[in-house]
C-alpha cells in the first residue's frame, strides 16, 4: 500500500461532463491505498480461503431483477464485444453482451481463463464482491473523494493524473482505447483488453493504474452532480450522494441503487468516453458486473501498512 498524506484539493471539474460539476474544495484525512487494483491472483487467494462465490456465478432470480429477460436468468456477466458497425453510440447494448459463464475466473466467457492473466486486475466484480474482499483483508473501499485525491498524484487542477497532456512526449500513460470506439481498437498502447497492473507508469504518489485499465468501485452513492457543501466551508472526508437519488430512472421497476465508479477503463476513448481523468465519474448498479470493472482498497488508520494478504 501507499500512504497518501491528508490535504485539501479541488474535486470534480466544470469543463467536462456535467456529472463532474461543480468543482469544489474538499479535505481528506491521510490514508493508505493499494498500489494497484486487486489482481486475479489476489482475488483467487481470497476465494480459496473463504469459498466466496461471486455474483456473476449465481443465476439471478425474477425477484432480484424483474426486468431480466429469460435468457439472462442464468449465471453470467456483461462482456465487451466489438461490433462491426454502430448505429447509435448511445445504445450500449450494441457492444455489451450478456455472456453465460463469464465471471472473474473466465473473463471473456467459459472458454477463457485467468491462467495467463494473474497480474491483470480482477473483473466481473459487483460492489458486494469488492466489499467482501476488503473485509477479508481488514481494509475498506475508498470514498470518491479519497480515490480522486490519490489519483491526482499531488497535482492540482491538472486534467490527467500525470499532467495536462494525454500523451506527454508521445508516451502512453494508461491503458485506454485508441481508434474509433467501439469498432476499431488500434492497440497503440500495447493492449486490447486489460493489462498487467504495473504496465504503465505510477502517478506522483507512486500509485499505479488509477487511470484506465478498469473502472474502480467507490463507496459513494451516485448523484447526477456533485453535492458541494458550499455553506459549511470545506467538507472533510465527504461521502457523496443519497441512496434514494442513486436509482436508475431508466429502470423504475428494478430500483437497484448505484455507486460511483472512478478512473475510466481500457474502453475509454477520445470519441466516446473521455473519462480517463481523475475528475471523471460513472454510475454503476451495485448488482452489475462487467469485463472492465474492478477495485482497490484503502486503510484509514495511520499505522504501518498491513502485510496480511497484501
Amino acid at each position: 500500500m501507499v500512504w497518501i498524506p491528508g490535504g485539501t484539493f479541488r474535486m470534480g471539474s466544470d469543463h467536462h461532463y456535467p456529472e463532474e460539476a461543480p468543482s469544489h474544495r474538499v479535505s481528506v484525512d491521510g490514508f493508505w491505498i493499494d498500489r494497484t487494483p486487486i489482481t486475479n491472483w489476489q482475488f483467487r487467494e481470497f476465494v480459496l480461503a473463504t469459498g466466496h462465490i461471486s455474483a456473476a456465478e449465481i443465476p439471478p432470480t425474477p425477484a432480484n431483477d424483474p426486468d431480466a429477460p429469460p435468457d439472462m436468468r442464468q449465471a453470467g456477466s456483461l462482456v465487451f464485444m466489438a461490433p462491426r458497425r454502430v448505429r447509435d453510440l448511445r445504445d450500449t447494448s450494441q457492444w455489451w453482451t450478456f455472456t453465460p459463464g463469464a465471471n472473474w475466473r473466465h473473463p471473456y466467457g467459459p472458454k477463457t481463463h485467468i491462467n495467463v492473466l494473474g497480474s491483470h486486475p480482477v473483473v466481473h466484480i459487483t460492489y458486494a464482491d469488492a466489499l467482501a474482499y476488503a473485509k477479508w483483508v481488514g481494509k475498506e473501499l475508498p470514498t470518491e473523494a479519497e480515490w480522486e485525491f490519490a489519483a491526482r498524484g499531488g497535482l492540482e487542477d491538472e486534467e490527467y493524473a500525470w499532467g495536462n497532456a494525454l500523451m506527454p512526449g508521445g508516451v502512453h500513460m494508461a491503458n485506454t482505447w485508441q481508434g474509433n470506439f467501439p469498432v476499431q481498437n488500434l492497440c497503440e498502447d500495447g493492449y486490447d483488453r486489460t493489462s498487467p497492473v504495473t504496465a504503465f507508469p505510477p502517478n506522483g504518489h507512486g500509485v499505479y493504474d488509477m487511470i484506465g485499465n478498469v473502472w474502480e468501485w467507490t463507496t459513494d452513492w451516485w448523484s447526477a452532480r456533485h453535492e458541494a457543501d458550499v455553506q459549511h466551508g470545506v467538507p472533510r472526508n465527504p461521502v457523496g450522494g443519497r441512496k434514494e437519488a442513486s436509482y436508475d430512472p431508466a429502470r423504475p421497476r428494478a430500483r437497484i441503487p448505484r455507486k460511483v465508479l472512478k478512473g475510466g477503463s481500457h474502453l475509454s476513448a477520445p470519441n466516446y468516453s473521455r473519462r480517463y481523468r481523475p475528475a471523471a465519474r460513472h454510475a454503476e448498479a451495485v448488482d452489475t458486473s462487467t469485463s472492465h470493472v474492478g477495485f482497490r482498497c484503502v486503510l484509514r488508520s495511520p499505522v504501518s501498512a498491513p502485510h496480511h494478504h497484501s
